[in-house]
């Protein structure tokens, strides 16, 4: 039988290990929320580098006179065209990542992304198709096109998502399946096209902000920005739903609910990018796994840090592609490879441990 001072220390190790515990938890909680005031304020210094250069360069100082300024030459720069490409870009970026980080969490899979629901797919046969019947002169029509066929391919996706017992496994092949029959219908449309509009169909795949304006952001913003709080209300759940369907239903995770509402609200995302900027891949792949690597795997903290790194990475590579090689602007999906697939195996190397 234990003494009485033998039972203190006995009640002493118990407690210690568990304040010791609390205590490196709330350093971990610091450390993340100062990481992702990093990377909010590289961001900001991203933006701010990305109004100063081009292919007319303007200081610092010019840029804040700029942006309360009208009738001069700096102001009509800023804003008619660099300040709508900077805040597409991110846009761009924040719906590309969460859609991402959404599509890996409700699938459980490290390789999912929006491009592999086959919404980019759908949303590229939508625009070739408005290309088609616009003969590439109506951007607006091309850009309504793809954006109906993205929803189409999510509804569709979402209508595979309600079967009963439907699986992870069983929503990405479907999303493949989907994928590959757009691609084909999307070769097929351009297999009978004009040269004209093959040169369209193409320059539209490569990516590009150059046609982007306020009244675009508009929209992208009514189908970018409220998923997002709705996403990060659902972080719990989809920590849980990270380790299992059986475990996740088991602490009250409605999984059924939580993956149908996880693919639409992608979707909406995705199209609302894509519709309007082109195919941009890569980021909604790889943002949430530098995210990761990063802060972690809890959503509380993935979500925004994911986000942050998408508008970054996009962010970045519309900066580069707009001054890498003047007067030419190099096609932003061809940038954000250049761009992330060097800093992804940074850190793929620097970081080599289990993110997910």
């Amino acid at each position: 039988m234990p003494t009485q001072q033998g039972s203190e220390d006995m009640s002493t190790s118990r407690r210690l290990p568990a304040s010791y515990g609390l205590t490196q938890y709330r350093h971990l909680i610091r450390q993340r929320v100062v990481l992702l005031c990093i990377l909010a304020a590289l961001l900001v210094l991203m933006g701010m580098v990305s109004l100063c250069v081009g292919s007319s360069a303007l200081g610092l100082q010019e840029v804040f006179a700029a942006l309360f300024e009208q009738s001069t030459v700096s102001s009509v720069i800023i804003w008619k065209l660099r300040l709508p490409r900077i805040v597409m870009a991110f846009l761009a970026g924040w719906g590309l990542a969460l859609g991402g980080t959404v599509s890996q969490a409700i699938l459980q899979n490290p390789l999912a992304s929006p491009f592999t629901l086959g919404v980019a797919s759908g949303a590229g046969f939508g625009a070739v198709i408005g290309i088609v019947f616009s003969n590439g002169l109506s951007r607006e029509i091309v850009a309504a096109s793809a954006f109906g066929f993205a929803l189409l391919t999510s509804l569709l996706i979402y209508g595979v998502a309600r079967l009963k017992s439907t699986s992870s496994e069983t929503l990405i092949l479907a999303g493949v399946a989907i994928m590959f029959l757009f691609s084909s219908l999307t070769s097929f449309v351009q297999y009978t096209a004009t040269i004209e509009e093959v040169h369209e169909m193409v320059f539209w795949f490569f990516g590009s902000l150059s046609k982007v304006g306020w009244p675009e952001i508009s929209i992208a913003c009514l189908m970018i920005i409220p998923p997002i709080p709705l996403v990060m209300a659902r972080a719990w759940d989809l920590n849980l739903l990270m380790t299992g369907d059986e475990s996740a239903s088991a602490l009250g995770v409605n999984v059924s609910t939580i993956r149908t509402g996880g693919i639409f609200l992608t979707a909406l995302m995705t199209a609302g990018v894509i519709c309007f900027t082109g195919v941009i891949g890569f980021i909604g792949l790889v943002a949430p796994h530098i995210a990761r690597m990063l802060i972690g795997s809890d959503h509380r903290f993935l979500i925004p840090a994911s986000g942050f790194v998408g508008a970054i990475l996009v962010v970045g590579a519309d900066t580069l592609s707009r001054t890498i090689w003047p007067p030419q602007v190099i096609p932003i999906g061809i940038m954000t490879s250049f761009l992330g697939v060097p800093f992804f195996f940074y850190l793929l190397m620097k970081k080599a441990r289990k993110y997910c």
